[in-house]
This record gives structure tokens, sequence and C-alpha cells, in this order.
């Protein structure tokens, strides 16, 4: 395809493309341009042999040169074996999944038989216009990270032969086959026109449907191809990890196809979301709506913590892994690197071998799911959706990393850092701008550079989202900032309890409470007192007396603190 035939603003091969606003992108048009990329053609399939056949007809007939194509159907356990069609594309052939089963497994299949630049999926009940697969292929012309989508239209199955869709897509009068107006619009066209083509999306990968879409090969193999334990909403999965790998995705609805059928939606749409959902639930993070039951372990998690401990000991290392895990984010992993490779596994002297705090963590952690011992960390954190890297010696706040993500999201920024007093630094990057700049970056230029031109980069300070990371004198005397070391304290002694006992509590106060605190609250408790319980000037100002230790100089208290908090709380409850 020659630069006047279709062009990319900027005439890079590979353009800083704004989210998913593909513009700088322009097709050549259609049957106005010279194709020069080989495409495979995948059609996974299961019985309906009319319909493959009708599907072939039309294949036989499109635009794009024979000479660049093959089509390879991959017969998925079909009873009696699917064969090939009189009327079909030249380069046709038919191999067999084994080991394994469902649409995904299929593809991957038909994708390691064929070699084509280009892999294009096709479902076995579509009919195409003579112009589809030009139409989608133009766009891969440009460049190779696209994932184009076309479009499609429902229609209840009508008696036609092979014969018939042939001649009718040869000369372009599919539509006096199948009657537009009684065809039903697929809610996936709805939702690219209502976007602007997706160019406006957050997350155009919702738009990633089976039935006709291609892609670089190259790409497919990057993230694996499709999942194989995924049975249902294999696409959509599939276009997530794409997402994360940094790739634009482009419906183009001049790609005009008639699916044969109804949607499955129509048929039963409870079931069939439901099918899905758990899928989806595991291995799409950004589905929070499938994620509300907060004690659950998923698959996927939604975000990484990462914290180098080569230096740190074990008291600092547990407690900034206590606070990634215990704070208002439930579905969070943590990374913890070493050099654990270095350290004795055989007959050692546990004692002082070298390595103490290190060996104490690979034994404390080993056996827990969230937290993952290496020794390096790959660029990007793919498939999860984001990435937090920061000091260990400074751990999240509860709402840190919360609010952080969140800010992310919001401002559709890929980077966000924040610095603290002392100069160090805490990031959250968002996975699919690092997949993006992964492969966009020039040999030595910054990630984050690019990552500004294609999402964009905020700097904030630590006291934006550490509620402690204020001035000292905000902070209060003897509390640790972000930065600084925090000094091991000892906890009080407690009283003595008998097992499966409550510790004693002063006179009308309520089991599990403490002096001061409203009934039916815990400590720290973040629910608002009950309409008239708010404790009167006298009552506080009595409990306010009860943390006051006494000095020299000052007059001994004349009651004991017992017989204050008798006195405060018959004053509040009595």
């Amino acid at each position: 395809m020659t630069a006047e035939e279709g062009h990319v603003a900027g005439d890079e091969v590979r353009p800083r493309i704004r989210h998913n606003d593909y513009s700088p992108l322009v097709p050549a048009p259609i049957g106005g341009w010279r194709p020069e990329v080989p495409v495979s053609v995948i059609i996974p399939a299961r019985g309906g042999q009319h319909r493959l056949d009708l599907t072939l007809a039309s294949l036989a007939a499109q635009t794009y040169p024979d000479h660049l194509t093959e089509v390879v159907i991959v017969d998925d356990g079909s009873a009696p074996p699917l064969r090939l069609s009189q009327i079909r594309p030249e380069n046709t052939r038919i191999v067999t999944t084994a080991d394994s089963w469902g649409p995904g497994h299929a593809v991957n299949t038909g994708v390691a038989a064929t070699n084509g630049t280009v892999v294009q999926r096709v479902d076995a009940d579509m009919i195409l216009h003579r112009d589809h697969l030009e139409a989608l292929l133009r766009w891969h012309h440009l460049t190779d990270f696209l994932v184009t989508i076309g479009g499609k239209r429902f229609i209840e199955e009508t008696p036609v032969t092979a014969a018939e869709v042939h001649e009718a897509v040869a000369g372009d009068t599919l539509t006096r086959l199948f009657d537009p107006e009684k065809t039903i619009p697929s809610t996936t066209e709805m939702t690219i026109l209502r976007l602007d083509g997706m160019r406006s999306s957050k997350n155009p990968y919702h738009v990633c449907t089976g039935p006709t879409l291609s892609l670089h090969r190259t790409l497919f193999l990057d993230v694996g191809g499709f999942d194989t334990e995924v049975q249902r909403g294999e696409d959509t999965e599939l276009g997530y990890r794409l997402a994360q790998a940094g790739a634009i995705f482009v419906p183009d609805l001049t790609a005009r196809a008639v699916h044969l059928g109804l949607p499955a939606q129509r048929r039963d749409r409870g079931a069939t979301v439901r099918t899905v959902e758990p899928y989806l639930a595991h291995r799409v993070p950004l589905r929070r709506d499938l994620r509300k039951e907060r004690g659950r372990g998923w698959r996927v998690p939604y975000v990484e913590v990462v914290l180098d401990v080569a230096e740190a000991s074990e008291r600092v290392t547990r407690a900034a892994v206590n606070a990634a895990l215990d704070g208002s984010l439930p579905d969070v992993a943590v990374t913890l690197v070493a050099p654990w490779s270095a350290l004795p596994s055989g007959r050692h002297p546990v004692l002082t071998a070298p390595g103490f705090d290190l060996r104490m963590l690979r034994t404390g952690f080993a056996d827990d799911p969230r937290v993952r011992l290496a020794e390096d960390v790959p660029p990007s954190a793919t498939p999860v959706p984001f990435r937090y890297s920061g000091p260990v010696d400074v751990p999240l706040a509860p709402e840190t990393l919360e609010r952080m993500v969140k800010t992310v999201l919001d401002e559709r920024i890929g980077m966000l850092v924040v610095t603290f007093p002392d100069g160090r630094t805490a990031t959250v990057e968002r996975t699919e701008a690092v997949g993006r700049a992964l492969r966009l970056a020039r040999p030595g230029e910054p990630r984050a550079d690019v990552i500004d031109q294609t999402h964009g980069v905020r700097h904030s300070p630590a006291d934006a989202f550490w509620p402690s990371a204020a001035s000292p004198s905000e902070a209060g005397p003897g509390r640790p900032q972000p930065g600084e070391s925090r000094p091991e304290t000892r906890p009080e002694p407690r009283p003595e309890t008998r097992s499966g006992s409550q510790p004693e509590s002063p006179r009308g106060t309520p089991p599990g409470s403490l002096p001061g605190s409203l009934p039916g609250s815990l400590p720290g408790s973040r629910s608002e007192p009950r309409p008239g319980t708010a404790l009167s000037a006298e009552t506080r100002s009595t409990m306010a007396g009860l943390t006051q230790a006494w000095t020299p100089g000052r007059a001994r208290p004349k009651r004991s603190w017992i017989r204050r908090a008798r006195a405060a709380l018959r004053s509040r409850y009595l």
C-alpha cells in the first residue's frame, strides 16, 4: 500500500495514539489500494455443515486477493466430521482439535496451523459482504498493534443455498437475499456508534466480539492467544488482555456481515449472562461489578504491590505487606523483590547463616497465596491492571491505594507519581499504558515519556494520599512521616483473661466497648452517633481526664480513675 492510498499522521510506523483515539490513522479507500499483507482466516466450527457452506461461499467472493488469503476450518469434535463444500476459497483446508475443546482452543489450533501475517477470526454462521476482509485488513497495513472488529446484524435463518449466497456476495446484492428491514442490530454496534467508534471509550475491549475480528499474529501470540479454560466470553477476556498489552481497538462498520440466527441473549438472556460472569469475574479485574464479595479470592488481582525488601528487616516488611493486604481494596497481591535464590536452602546454621530476615520472610510468606517472592519483576504487570511500587518502610495507609487507583481512573492517566518529603517516590502504573509504551518506545527512550504522550503522567505530593504525610507539626509529636524510620514500640501489657471470656469492663460499659465509645460501636468505628446519644460537655471533660497522666507539680486527683469513670458513666447513661 502506497503513502497515497493510506497513511499515518506523522509518518510513524507506530504512532503515539492517545488512549483509543485512532484518528491519526487514515486507512485507504476500499477498492483504491493495493493489498500486500497475507491473512489467515480461522473458522472454529462444531457441526452446522450447511451454515459453514454459506460462510465459505461468502469468503469465496471476497475482494481481498486470493493469493494473500488462506482459510482454515477447525473442526472441534463434529459428528459427523465437517467436510469442504464445493464453493470455497482456493486455499481452504480442515484441521481438527486435540487435547481440549471450545472456540478459544479451536482458534488457537487454527493459528498454530497457519502462517499469515494477520489472523482473522470468522464464526461458522457468518455471511460476509464482499469487501468485509478488505475493509478490516486495510487498517493492518498501517501499523501492527490494532484489533479490528467488523459489524454484524442478526437475522433468522432462511432457506438459501451456497450458490445463491456466492452470487449475491459477488454481485454486492446480499441485501436482496436478506432483507435489511428484518435484521436485528447487535448491541455491540450500538455501543460503537454511541462512543464515536470507540475513540472516546474508557474500556474499548468490550466490543472485541468473536464473530469477526482481526489482528497481527505477533500481537495475538504476545498475549498468549485465547484462554482455553474460558468457554463463554472468551473473546471479551482476550480483548481485555490485548488492552493490557497496549492494543488499539478499531471497529469498522463498513465491514458488514449477516449473522445467521438470533443472538443467544435473546433466546435466554439470564442463562447467557450467568454463564459468562464467573469467567470474567476471575480474569477481568476491571469488572468491579462482578467482584462484590469482598471475602473472595480472585485469579487476577486488581492491584499488584511491588516492594523491594532486599535490605529491609522482617518487621518492616511484614508491616508493609499487612498494610497493603488490609487496606480498603480487597483484591490486592504483593510481590516481594529480593535475592531469594542466594539464600541457603540445604543444611545450614539456622541462627547464624547470612540473610536471617530474608530467610524468615521466605518461610513466613511461602504459603500465602497473595504474596509472591521474586528476584525481579517484568516491565508490565499484565494481566493485572495496576501496579504500585514504593518504599517498603512507608506502609500504605488504609485508603491510600484505593485513592491512588481512583485518581488514575478518574483522570485517565497512565502513571501517578507521588513524592515523599525525603525525595523518594511511589508510583501507580496503569498496565495498558505500560504495554503501549513498551511497544512504542524507541531504544533508550524513558518509558514515562511515552506514557505521558499516550495517557498522561501526574505528579503529586504524598500528603494528597497519605493522611499523615503533612509536616511534623500537623502530624503530631512523635508521629512518623512517610519516608522516616518508625521506632519499634512495645504494646502495653493487657489484663490476663480466661479463654472465651471478655475482659472486665467498667460498670455500665457494654462488653467489647471502651469508656467513651458509644453503645453498639467499636473504637475507631466510622459509624455516626445515634440521635440523642451525643456526649455532654461535662461528660467529655470528665472522660478526657481519664487519659491525662499525673505529672510532678500538679495536684494529684482526689478520686481514683475508676471512681471518675463510674461518675462519668452515671452522668451519661443513668
